[in-house]
């Protein structure tokens, strides 16, 4: 007989065996415990057809629409979980844990796979993950001007030993107007808070916890409103390199790209810009002199920020004068720093 387990158990347990979501494709595809694999009980079509049954004829039957649809899949369930049990055991949930789950895990223990069943389902996870991502109260946010080289500073943060969340790494933005550049599509925002749960709930929250200073959004995606306001009100460590080696980061980082998406990108700021500003640049975009479009851009983007800084407690802010834009040696500072001033 299969177990029932929580969600703490549940994610433990799925370092090593396969999660199996057997809601409909439409709803795993909005977002998804990650890893998990998709057996729907269901296509979105019959999940459909059930729930009409349901709301215009009752419980019974909708169960018994459901098993006219499901008799003929059973061979094909069972199959496919015996393919991708680990020591023929499985973990499987729906959205609420309810019938769905209950019933695959019926078939998978009378094939012998062993089950253990989330109890509360999926809503159960997000539910318990978002509650998780308010509990720790010892961040650290690593601030400072567009081109200081925050995200690969905290990439090196990271490998010296420290807890790091890179949130524009799981947005797959890098959070301005030029943030989708070379980036891969974003996922929906379901998908992305999920992704960032699950990466969460492996960390130590008695230990200090790294992310970059972020606005509420990264591009199409949104910090989870447990997490942000936790982040506002956390010490950041501000990173101060100057200009000129701010603007040879980002020509280097954006001289490879197709010089109409970097015009479509300047567009997009256009009206905070101002329209000499937006003439300005593409006039040099078209001339090729990127170090005067970043000049440009950089207006914008530094009063941006520190607009945004000035938001927060002045006790909070702690600056760090580095002298040049080398992120190993950066990373060792800002640790280092943090440890003296926290």
């Amino acid at each position: 007989m299969s177990k029932k387990i929580g969600v703490s158990e549940f994610y433990t347990l799925s370092k090593d065996i396969p999660i199996i979501d057997v809601r409909s494709p439409g709803e795993f595809e909005t977002g998804h415990i990650p890893g998990a694999h998709n057996i729907p009980i269901f296509t979105n079509e019959e999940r459909a057809i059930v729930g009409a049954k349901y709301k215009q004829e009752g419980r019974d039957p909708a169960i018994l629409a459901g098993l006219d649809i499901v008799g003929k899949k059973l061979r094909y369930f069972a199959d496919s979980a015996r393919k991708l049990s680990v020591k023929n055991t499985l973990l499987v949930h729906c959205w609420r844990g309810g019938m769905r789950s209950s019933s695959m895990a019926w078939l998978f223990e009378t094939v012998g796979i062993k089950t253990f069943v989330l109890e509360g389902g999926y809503k159960a996870f997000r539910k318990y993950g978002k509650k998780q991502l308010s509990v720790s109260k010892n961040l650290i946010i690593l601030g400072g001007l567009t081109g200081s080289g925050k995200t690969e500073t905290l990439l090196k943060i990271k490998e010296k030993g420290e807890q790091v969340i890179d949130l524009e790494g799981l947005a797959h933005h890098k959070g301005s107007a030029f943030g989708s550049l070379g980036q891969d599509p974003q996922l929906p925002n379901e998908q992305f808070e999920n992704d960032l749960i699950y990466e969460w709930l492996s960390l130590d929250i008695d230990k200090p916890i790294w992310l970059e200073d972020e606005s509420h959004s990264i591009g199409s995606n949104w910090i989870p409103n447990e997490l942000f306001k936790s982040m506002r009100q956390a010490p950041v460590m501000k990173m101060e390199i100057n200009k000129k080696h701010r603007i040879e980061r980002l020509v280097n980082e954006y001289a490879g790209f197709d010089a109409k998406f970097l015009e479509e990108c300047i567009l997009k700021i256009g009206k905070r810009l101002g329209g000499q500003n937006v003439k300005a640049a593409l006039e040099s975009l078209k001339n090729d002199q990127l170090d005067r479009v970043a000049d440009i851009t950089l207006a914008y983007y530094d009063k941006s920020y520190s607009y945004g800084l000035n938001d927060r407690s002045e006790n909070s802010v702690f600056p760090l004068k580095l002298n040049a834009d080398n992120p190993e040696k950066n990373a060792e500072k800002l640790i280092e720093f943090a440890r003296k001033v926290l």
